[in-house]
């Protein structure tokens, strides 16, 4: 595998960028499908409503299309959020990356390349919340390709947003994530990001996803050490 580098987003990334950004938000679609099929209520409605249907009808036939017609709505339902937050972002801030990212001091857009290939992408914006006392840049949209993973890739663009957000005089980089980005909630503990506040539900209550909200607190020993 060729080395990688990381570097500041141009226009000729853009094409590779969306594509690795779609496909990263896509692969969460399973994992979701699984995490809602374990749910004690799910696994209730996929034995009773067919087991019902048979008391009722006598027919196996019904159970069984009653079956998959359930996985397939549950499957939609795991799809549904993933994909309408790529649509969202596809229509704000990823429809220009230069013009969201780059356009001022105080946020960036990073490609990590590995040979031709965009192997890994990062970004972040300031927060803008009159009522916050302190500087806060946020991450967003850390993914890497499933080929050049294990690289640390993840890790560097990481480091490369806290060092950016050290550099800009900012005091906390903070992020949201999901419970369901498992590799994304250990990288940030492992990395010493810390959970602020509790887990707040998202979307469907039935898909049971919650947001994660981790913060990295630069002015601190912890960030100093990085």
């Amino acid at each position: 595998m060729a080395p990688f580098h990381i570097c500041q987003f141009q226009e000729r990334d853009r094409k590779r960028v969306l594509v690795l950004f779609s496909q990263g938000m896509e692969e969460h679609i399973s994992a979701t499908f699984y995490h809602t099929l374990m749910l004690p209520r799910t696994l209730l409605l996929l034995l009773g409503a067919p087991l019902a249907l048979v008391l009722m009808s006598g027919s196996w036939l019904l159970a069984i299309l009653c079956t998959f017609c359930l996985l397939l709505s549950l499957w939609l339902l795991a799809r549904y959020p993933w994909r309408n937050y790529v649509d969202t972002c596809l229509r704000a801030d990823m429809a220009d990356i230069t013009k969201s990212y780059l356009s001022g001091r105080g946020s960036c857009f990073w490609v990590a390349e590995s040979g031709e290939q965009v192997a890994g992408i990062v970004g972040a914006l300031p927060v803008k919340d009159p009522l916050l006392e302190r500087k806060q840049l946020q991450l967003f949209h850390l993914s890497v390709s499933l080929q050049h993973r294990g690289l640390g890739i993840a890790k560097a663009l990481v480091i490369t947003v806290l060092q950016f957000a050290r550099d800009q005089g900012y005091s906390e980089v903070v992020l949201i994530t999901t419970n369901i980005q498992h590799g994304a909630v250990g990288l940030y503990q492992g990395m010493g990001f810390q959970k602020t506040g509790e887990p707040s539900k998202i979307i469907l209550s039935l898909l049971a996803i919650s947001r994660i909200h981790f913060m990295y607190p630069l002015s601190s020993a912890q960030g100093k050490r990085l």
